[in-house]
């Protein structure tokens, strides 16, 4: 589900469309229990709070034996009624520590963890449809998480769909021996290839459940959001969605596939050196060791679940993607909260010994900048002056920029900023902390075994009242792409006024978020992307240790 550790480990055709929509459509089940039939086959779910609910079903043939760390297959048929009331298991990943503030109890994980999830309304036709890409930095989290429940949405008249995804080495893993063997002469990125699979399977199956393959909103938090931060820079995902809904992505360098670029090996040369540390020559070698022996080994040589610029899926880094206008150009409604790495303190550098320390190492760091750097994160609290310009270069900058480019590029985008705080996160110092807006744009406050067992949470009428509108704002944006709710003021888009809607205890539509923080963190990556270093760690006055 959500970003953990430190910042290296971070985290993102008509006719045929036609024929199938001709045989997909709702059927009943003799038992009365709901039944769909998609191209695979015939499934039956379950009604769940007057809601249809099919869990688990297959969108790509299991990625296991020799398919590991191969491009995910179109699923096999079947016969007779497929049973679709549980999840499909969690893909392959280290357990969360129980100390977490994101720890679940384990649930059942396996490679062949392919798998989504639907809740429609009972009876929906042509309903727009949301496709929810979980966080979890690449190598966590599943779909079957009780805090991605998408009832709510729903009963306001989408169609969910949740997801499962390559996580951590057996999503992410580049090799010189597995791009040899591939038709593109490429490797990694086969979390990013699953999501597209998912995607593909939506658009020729959605109708079967009620939804409209044309009007798709991809959405996701944290790797979730990254993960569609990627998309959106992949030219084979054009088609697949229409808008996007980005919670705490984030836009920094990773690897290329041959060549060191921005500090960073080639991905192949990481790939090399973990199949070294396990004495794997080749890949035959690394698919016949057992899925807790790699995970155990990539937790040891702190493998970076992270995207591979291949020249093929990815063409070019993120920002360089954007700049040149060559992303997908559609809506986005996108955003951060405002207290992110309260929950992530493994990102923050040391906070110096006094002020004059912290104003001379602005000045040795920063330069003719320095004083912009003072003004916007003063010294006055420099605790929580880092937190704050942690959580601009991580988060606050990659989001207004994404909205910004969604913008200029002529598809008209929507910034939030959660910046609510309530009883039981004030008391652990945990205001609008990662993550902490998801029970909310879920719908979920108050529902009982919604949030992990160490989540502070919130139940208060204010709590219940911004819930019910986030999640009227998401459900909206997805359905006609303009968000708005009852009892809560009119979202405009970014624009050139810079308009931006501050989700405290009441939503409040504000202008010109964080000013100079924008400018200020642009021109930092302009200038470290110049000399050819990373933009994405060290964001303060004093180097980590």
């Amino acid at each position: 589900m959500l970003l953990s550790g430190r910042a290296f480990a971070l985290v993102f055709g008509a006719p045929l469309l036609g024929a199938l929509a001709a045989f997909a459509v709702p059927v009943a089940a003799a038992s009365g229990r709901p039944a769909a039939t998609v191209a695979e086959g015939r499934v039956a779910g379950s009604l769940e709070d007057g809601v249809r609910v099919f869990k688990g079903l297959p969108y790509a043939l299991p990625p296991v034996g020799a398919r590991r760390w191969r491009p995910p297959a179109p699923p096999a048929s079947w016969q007779g009624v497929r049973e679709a009331h549980a999840f499909g298991p969690d893909c392959v990943q280290p357990p969360y520590p129980a100390d977490s503030v994101y720890f679940e109890p384990p649930r059942p994980t396996s490679e062949d963890c392919l798998t989504l999830n639907v809740w429609a309304p009972r009876n929906a036709a042509r309903a727009p449809v949301i496709v929810w890409i979980h966080g979890g930095a690449l190598q966590h989290g599943g779909s079957a998480s009780p805090m991605y429940d998408g009832r709510e949405y729903a009963k306001r008249g989408i169609v969910f769909v949740s997801i499962n995804y390559r996580l951590g080495i057996f999503g992410w893993l580049a090799h010189p021996g597995l791009s040899a063997e591939a038709p593109d002469r490429v490797s990694g990125n086969y979390g990013l290839l699953d999501q597209i699979a998912a995607l593909e399977w939506v658009k020729r199956n959605i109708a079967a459940f009620g939804g409209d393959p044309a009007n798709v909103t991809a959405m996701g938090e944290s790797a979730g959001a990254l993960s569609v931060t990627y998309l959106l820079a992949a030219p084979r995902a054009k088609g697949l969605f229409g808008r996007a809904i980005v919670q705490s992505t984030n836009m920094r360098a990773v690897p290329r596939l041959r060549d060191p670029a921005y500090g960073l090996p080639s991905a192949e040369v990481i790939g090399a050196a973990f199949a070294e540390s396990v004495g794997a020559k080749d890949p035959a070698a690394l698919r016949a060791l057992d899925a807790e022996t790699l995970t155990a080994a990539a937790l040891r040589a702190r493998f970076a679940a992270q995207p591979t610029i291949d020249g093929a899926l990815l063409p070019a880094q993120i920002v360089d993607v954007f700049d040149r206008g060559e992303q997908i150009k559609v809506p986005v409604l996108a955003g951060f909260n405002s207290g992110e790495v309260r929950s992530q303190r493994g990102l923050l550098p040391p906070v110096p010994v006094d002020a004059a320390a912290y104003a001379a190492g602005a000045a040795r760091r920063y330069g003719d900048l320095a004083p912009a750097f003072l003004r916007l994160y003063p010294a006055s609290d420099m605790e929580e002056s880092l937190i704050a310009a942690t959580r601009d270069i991580v988060y606050g900058w990659a989001v207004e920029r994404l909205v910004r480019q969604q913008t200029a590029a002529g598809a008209p985008s929507y910034l939030y900023l959660f910046d609510h705080c309530y009883d039981a996160a004030r008391a652990r110092k945990l205001c609008a902390f990662h993550a902490s807006e998801i029970p909310f744009m879920f719908g979920s406050i108050g529902r009982a075994v919604v949030q992990a067992a160490n989540w502070p949470a919130a139940t208060g009428d204010d709590d219940r009242r911004l819930a019910r509108q986030m999640v009227d704002y998401w459900s909206s944006f997805a359905a006609r792409g303009i968000p708005s709710a009852v009892g809560a003021p009119d979202w405009r888009p970014y624009g050139e006024e810079e308009y931006f809607l501050e989700l405290g205890a009441s939503p409040v539509l504000r202008r010109d978020p964080m000013p100079g923080m924008f400018e200020f963190r642009e021109e930092i990556m302009r200038r470290q992307r110049q000399r050819g270093e990373q933009w994405f760690v060290n964001t303060g006055p004093v180097d980590r240790e």
